[in-house]
């Protein structure tokens, strides 16, 4: 008998990490996803209960355990029942990327339209 699973981005989508299955999808394609200290390349990858996700979301690294599966997008307290975290989150030294480069060029009164 298999154990339980779910596939990932489903699994990001209820635990709140993301806010649409869409948006799972993406940062599971751009590998910004690792199970087990392998990087995840499919959305259709499964996630079961004791396995090890790094997650890195806006310049911040987030290492949990998956506790639960879930079996709906559920509020926060719900949502955050699914995993616990290993680790602080960890920034990772992009702050300043957001920051824009140049002082916006014109006048803020002047429009174009």
């Amino acid at each position: 008998m298999t154990s339980p699973s779910l596939r990932l981005d489903k699994w990001l989508w209820f635990a709140r990490f993301v806010k649409t299955r869409a948006d799972a999808q993406k940062i599971i394609e751009r590998g910004q996803i690792t199970l087990n200290d392998r990087v995840v390349e499919k959305t259709s990858t499964v996630v079961r209960p004791g396995d090890v996700l790094t997650i890195v979301l806006a310049s911040v690294r987030h290492v949990v355990t998956v506790e639960a599966l879930g079996v709906r997008r559920g509020p926060a307290p719900e949502a955050q029942a699914l995993y616990t975290r290993l680790k602080p989150l960890e920034r990772l030294g992009f702050e300043d990327a957001a920051l824009p480069l140049h002082p916006a060029s014109g006048s803020a009164r002047r429009r174009s339209f």
